[in-house]
């Protein structure tokens, strides 16, 4: 049986959002924990970068992956 490509497609976007949050996740608990400004800004730009992401890449793969229209 051939493989769909829709399927790999689908785990790709649910991978992307998955390592998104955690890196969102990641971010928020460095700004917590952070003891000087560095770390906050760090913690700060990461959650700022990967809620970006969460927004922009799936919906740009998404239509990069569309089907032609005929």
């Amino acid at each position: 049986m051939a493989t769909d490509p829709a399927r790999s497609r689908w785990f790709v976007l649910v991978l992307v959002r998955l390592v998104t949050a955690a890196a969102a996740v990641l971010g928020i608990v460095l700004l917590a924990r952070a003891q000087d400004v560095s770390g906050k800004v760090t913690g700060g730009a990461l959650v700022l970068i990967s809620l970006w992401s969460m927004a922009m890449v799936p919906q740009a793969l998404a239509r990069r992956w569309r089907s032609p229209v005929e």
